[in-house]
């Protein structure tokens, strides 16, 4: 297929040879020159193809001859070289969209699309995810596309204040516009509503019209093509882009039952019976519903909105020794500025002077305030309950707290699970199968009745009823609704998929170190010889673990700083993964690690220190030992407490059927006091990072949908494994990235709260599935056998629609145990 402006290949410069393109493909995959070596020569075994690959800048740019390779050509060769091309992701917000076969439709369009290779379209939330081949395409062209379709398509970005409330007032006049328009319609319908209703009890039929035909006409004329043109305009769209949407049912429906009447009311054929009250009020309904599906519908992405009014729109900022207040979009990272009691955190920052307590309950659900002092971290959004903080900034724009979560809630919203694939395939076929089954209605009644009104009738009912939207709608709404309630309990889900996996998990795997323990280890005793110095026992340990940021090695270097014990310089450090460490301090080799690792390398402690050190043990503390010269001269207890909360939220996963496994690194004693306090009964210790992973799939391998709660950098390799990942928000980046589920608090109650969440956020679905299903199931039948009048069948249709929607949104009610 040849290459089209709009699919941002770019022309060569004036100086280059007619006919030949030239685009830049990311390339990833590449660790030395000799890679984009290669990736040129693969290049250039292709017809008409000059490649020259930057290493340092990981693009190719490619000039070729569109008549004889095609990007994706280009594409499949550095594929086959052992290479990527990466997508970038782009969200659009869709406009234009009436049911669930346009959002069908457009994925149908941007599958065809050069250099899109893969997304999806929400219904509910009326967004669009692409994955796109930059230099094939660009999020313009991939707008282009979609607007030749039919609809409107912006690329989504953050809003300021000011642009969300100025979209917020557009949405409202349109609103209103959509509200008067249906207000005229149903002035105009009624007098063809109550023309019906009398006609019910007449037994001379058209020769007890209350209305003359004429005046029916004039009534139902405007309703037909002033008011109803969008559906034809929508529907001309739809057909002309290869797709067939609810549009051009509700056309259908209403011309041929429009256009009888006329030709009835023209021939003057007072023996025949009018529809023009069907034609009128199933446009009129169809905008009412309309109209209440989308004010549920924006009551279903309340989240997002809610979250984004809590965004302050100043800040006071230190300038040239005052402060004065400023735009807080304007802030930078390092500008200082202040927050006085009762206000809101302009960006995320660090305080660097004042105590307070802060309400941060917007992020992590946690009613109770936050001490905050030097040091503390604070968050965008979140309120100054008391006292004047002084914070440096430290994340601004897109890269605070709230952006953050705002991005992933979207995102999430934007994604289908495994189930919505199936509703795809019926939308995406609907639309046609019913217009076929009300071509067969018709012909049928016709054949077997000899009656072509009762025919008509019938075929135009079942094309009324049949509408699609509540089966597209029923799960997108849910999704939303269910990601919404979870970022307000502090429970960020990265998509849909995972919302839906979630509920499945029957085995969980928790890190103990920060995961189940607060993750802030205290020095509690110092085991040396007796007659022997803990000052040189602290000394050696402490400069061993400078420079690591380990709990345990932070907690043993604060002890010796309150000790001021000196901390002498390392030589020939070296690190022993999953057992300890090792260097030359004054001369002498020095090692320290686990107690089971020195008994290997070095001559055990006297008996005496020994069994204390297995008294701390006992006790839950972790201990580790120091060898000098290849003899244990001592240990270092530390503890790190279990979680109140912890306690709570194993015992509420065990009540709904997950097992509780823990690992840790640390010594079998050790492990089993936690585990005892936690109310865990299955456990491994001593478990090295990279073995943690291996654990996880040996789990899977018992037949269990497993899922993985940690906090370290170590965890990152099992949380990648987990069927369902969950990251303590107060963890490294690492984990947080490689995690499902992000967990704003730190603690592990978020995670029966998200498994809880899933699994009512599924049975919402399958309720709403079951309802669309049989409403079709049972409706269309109903009106090929003429046992629904057309507006009747137009009602129930409205309806169908709000329920599923109303439905979703009892998921607002629902609250963690």
């Amino acid at each position: 297929m040849r290459m089209r402006p709009d699919e941002s290949v770019r022309t060569m410069s004036p100086s280059a040879q007619p006919g030949v393109a030239a685009i830049d493909l990311p390339v990833r995959g590449m660790t030395c020159a000799a890679c984009a070596a290669t990736i040129e020569k693969v290049l250039g075994r292709l017809p008409h193809v000059n490649a020259s690959v930057n290493f340092a800048a990981e693009r190719a740019h490619v000039e070729y001859d569109p008549a004889q390779v095609q990007p994706q050509d280009l594409i499949a060769a550095i594929t086959r070289a052992g290479f990527e091309v990466p997508p970038e992701t782009a969200i659009f917000d869709i406009t234009g969209m009436d049911c669930a076969a346009c959002a069908s439709g457009i994925e149908t369009v941007l599958g065809k699309t050069p250099g899109v290779v893969g997304g999806g379209v929400n219904f509910a939330s009326a967004k669009a995810r692409v994955d796109y081949i930059p230099g094939v395409i660009d999020p313009d062209g991939i707008a282009r596309r979609i607007a030749k379709a039919g609809f409107g398509a912006t690329e989504a970005r953050d809003l300021s204040a000011e642009e969300m409330k100025a979209r917020e007032q557009a949405v409202q006049r349109e609103w209103r516009r959509e509200l008067a328009l249906f207000v005229v319609a149903l002035v105009l319908t009624l007098p063809l509503m109550a023309q019906m209703v009398a006609m019910f009890g007449m037994e001379h039929g058209a020769h007890g019209e209350m209305l003359p035909r004429w005046w029916q006409f004039a009534l139902a004329t405007p309703v037909q093509f002033w008011i109803g043109a969008r559906f034809y305009t929508a529907a001309f769209k739809s057909l002309r882009a290869g797709m067939a949407n609810m549009d051009v049912l509700v056309v259908l429906g209403t011309t041929i039952a429009y256009l009888y009447s006329a030709v009835v009311t023209v021939s003057g054929r007072h023996d025949l019976h009018v529809y023009y009250e069907a034609s009128a009020a199933i446009i009129t309904l169809v905008l009412l519903g309309r109209l209440l599906e989308a004010n549920a519908r924006r009551k279903t992405s309340s989240a997002i909105r809610a979250l984004l009014k809590l965004r302050p729109r100043t800040a006071k900022v230190e300038r040239n020794g005052a402060v004065v207040e400023v735009d807080a979009g304007t802030l930078l990272v390092g500008d200082v500025f202040v927050v006085a009691a009762g206000e809101a955190v302009p960006v995320d920052g660090e305080v660097m002077s004042g105590r307070s307590a802060v309400d941060e309950a917007m992020l992590s659900g946690e009613s109770l305030p936050v001490a905050k002092e030097a040091g503390s971290k604070v968050f965008a959004a979140t309120v100054n309950q008391n006292g004047m903080l002084r914070v440096r900034a430290t994340g601004v724009g897109a890269d605070t707290m709230l952006a953050q979560i705002i991005r992933m809630v979207d995102e999430a919203q934007g994604t289908k699970p495994p189930i919505q694939h199936f509703v795809d395939k019926v939308a995406g076929i609907f639309v046609p199968v019913v217009a076929g089954i009300a071509l067969v209605t018709l012909m049928a009644t016709w054949a077997v009745l000899g009656d072509f009104q009762t025919a008509m009738v019938n075929a135009v009912a079942v094309l009324v009823i049949a509408c699609p939207c509540s089966l597209g709608l029923a799960t997108p709404t849910a999704i939303m609704v269910g990601t919404g309630v979870g970022a307000r309990h502090g429970v960020l889900i990265r998509n849909a998929e995972v919302l839906e996996r979630a509920r499945s998990v029957a085995t969980l795997v928790v890190d103990k170190t920060g995961t189940l323990t607060e993750g802030k280890p205290v020095v509690t005793d110092v085991l040396v010889e007796e007659n022997k110095d803990e000052t040189v026992l602290l000394t050696l340990a402490a400069a061993l673990e400078r420079g690591s940021e380990h709990p345990l090695a932070r907690a043993i270097l604060k002890k010796a700083e309150d000790s001021a014990a000196p901390v002498s310089q390392v030589e020939d450090f070296e690190t022993i993964p999953g057992k300890g460490v090792t260097g030359r301090i004054d001369g002498r080799v020095v090692s320290l690690g686990s107690p089971a690792w020195l008994a290997e390398i070095a001559v055990p402690a006297s008996a005496p220190l020994a069994a204390r050190a297995e008294a701390a043990q006992a006790q839950g503390k972790t201990v580790v030992g120091l060898a000098v010269e290849g003899r244990v001269a001592g240990y270092v207890a530390i503890a790190d407490r279990i979680r109140e909360t912890s306690i709570e939220a194993v015992r509420v996963l065990q009540e709904a059927g997950v097992e509780v496994v823990m690992l840790t690194g640390d010594n079998r004693h050790t492990a089993a006091a936690i585990a005892g306090q936690a109310g865990i009964t299955r456990f491994a210790a001593e478990v090295l990072p990279q073995n943690k992973a291996e654990e996880v799939r040996r789990l899977q391998g018992e037949g269990h949908v497993v899922g993985m709660a940690g906090d370290g950098i170590n965890d990152a390799p099992a949380l990648a494994q987990a069927d369902v990942s969950f990251a303590i928000g107060g963890g490294s980046d690492v984990a947080i990235e490689a995690a499902d589920v992000v967990l704003v608090r730190n603690d592990l109650r978020g995670v029966p709260t998200a498994i809880g969440l899933s699994r009512a956020t599924l049975a919402k679905i399958r309720q709403n599935l079951f309802f669309a299903f049989v409403y079709n199931v049972l409706g269309i039948p109903l009106a090929a056998f003429g046992m629904l009048n057309p507006v009747i069948a137009g009602a129930a249709m409205a309806m169908s629609s709000i329920s599923v929607v109303s439905n979703s949104l009892l998921l607002n009610r629902w609250k963690p145990r």
